[in-house]
Order: structure tokens, then sequence, then C-alpha cells
């Protein structure tokens, strides 16, 4: 028994100090008060230009938008980089036409995506509705949740 107990506190000493340096899990998608989750920088130097400070977010939603971006014919430029991988925020820069402001096409690409996360959700929900009719028609009584 003595060394189970001596087991189990050297594990546990081991786990607290392979995280004590890490940061605090809710810190990477938790605003932090008085932040904003978009700021807006109009560029001076390139006409038509501006960079979007995202807060809180990474690659994936970076990734996402330039891609969306680079589908609108009225974008000349759309790049994003996370300036430090311990930097929890991403940098958009969008060039468009004179007719256009990155402004706008930001906002479409965002509408955009939303457009195609609601065809996914729709798409996933009656997957998973079919496959539970399909259960209970067989009898099968397995639960998926």
């Amino acid at each position: 028994f003595f060394f189970f107990f001596l087991f189990s506190l050297l594990c546990s000493f081991a786990r607290r100090a392979l995280t004590m340096n890490a940061p605090e899990t809710f810190k990477y998608f938790l605003l932090d008060p008085g932040q904003k989750k978009i700021e807006y920088q109009k560029d001076t130097k390139v006409p038509h230009a501006g960079t979007f400070k995202v807060n809180k977010e990474d690659h994936t939603l970076g990734n996402l938008l330039t891609g969306h971006l680079h589908m609108d014919q009225r974008v000349l430029f759309a790049g994003y980089k996370v300036p430090h991988p311990l930097d929890d925020y991403i940098l958009l820069r969008i060039q468009t036409t004179p007719d256009y402001s990155p402004l706008e096409a930001f906002k479409a690409a965002v509408n955009l995506c939303l457009v195609q996360i609601g065809k996914v959700t729709t798409a996933f929900d009656k997957e998973v509705s079919r496959i539970k009719k399909a259960d209970e028609g067989a009898g099968a009584g397995t639960d998926y949740y």
C-alpha cells in the first residue's frame, strides 16, 4: 500500500511539473477585459487595403477566410499571418478593387463561412436522424450520443 501511495504522489508531482508553465486553456478563446474580437486598420500606403487583427484565433480561421477571399473577383490580395506561435491572434490583410472596400470583402467572407457552416450542420443533423431511424427500425437500440 505504501508503494502505491508513493507512486501516485510521484505521478501527481510529475503531472504538475509538466503543466506548470502552460497557460490556462480558457486564455486561448476568452477575450480579455476590454479586448475587441476584431480590429481594423486602414493601410495608409496601399490604396483600398487594410489589416484586420482577429483576437483569439489561429490558422483555422485565417486559412478559411483567406480561401473565401481568394474566390472573390474584387479582392486583389488576401493573406494572413500569425506573428508568433505564442500570439493568440491573426493579422488578415486585404486589398480590393476601388469599387469594393476591404471591410465589405471581410464581411462577405465571414457570411459565406456562416452559410457553409449552416449547410454542414444541417447535413450532419439529417444524417444522424437517418441513422437513428435505421437503428430504431432494425431494433438495434444503439445510442450514438
